[in-house]
C-alpha cells in the first residue's frame, strides 16, 4: 500500500501507468470491448465502473498538452443514441484535470484498428454502451 494513491487501481494498472511515456495512449473500456481480440494488453478492472477508473487514472496521469487531442470516442452506430450518458461524465472528468481538452471521434471499426497501437487496454466493467475512452499521456512535472 501506498499513500495518494486511490485504492481501486491494482498495482498492475500503477505499474502500466508508470511504464507508459510522453504520448502514449491507454484505452479505458467497456466490459463488451473486444480487448483481448484488439491488443496484446490487457488489464482487467472487473467491477470498477469506467468513469471511476478514468477519474483514478487521472489523479496520477497528466494528459498531453501538446496533442490536437487528449481523448478519442467511438462514434455512435447509427441507431444507437446520440450521445451516450456516460460520455458526459468522461468529459466532466477530463474538465476537472484539464480545461478546454479536446476530445474526437472516430468511426467505430476504426476506432477497433486505433485501440490495436494503443500501449494497452484497461478493461473495467462498465456496463453502458460506447464506454470506450482513449486517452494520451503527458509529461509529469
Amino acid at each position: 500500500m501506498l499513500n495518494k494513491i486511490p485504492k481501486i487501481l491494482s498495482s498492475d494498472i500503477v505499474k502500466f501507468l508508470m511504464e507508459m511515456g510522453h504520448g502514449d495512449e491507454v484505452l479505458i473500456c467497456d466490459a463488451n470491448y473486444p480487448a483481448n481480440t484488439n491488443n496484446n494488453t490487457v488489464i482487467h478492472a472487473d467491477g470498477i465502473d469506467s468513469t471511476t477508473l478514468l477519474r483514478a487514472i487521472l489523479e496520477l496521469m497528466p494528459l498531453d498538452n501538446y496533442s490536437e487531442y487528449q481523448g478519442i470516442l467511438m462514434e455512435v452506430v447509427p441507431g444507437d443514441p446520440s450521445e451516450p450518458e456516460v460520455w458526459t461524465e468522461y468529459k466532466s472528468e477530463i474538465d476537472t484535470v484539464f480545461p478546454g481538452a479536446e476530445i474526437k471521434l472516430i468511426e467505430r471499426q476504426e476506432f477497433y484498428e486505433y485501440s490495436r497501437n494503443c500501449l494497452g487496454i484497461i478493461q473495467s466493467g462498465e456496463e453502458r454502451l460506447y464506454g470506450n475512452l482513449i486517452i494520451k499521456k503527458g509529461v509529469v512535472k
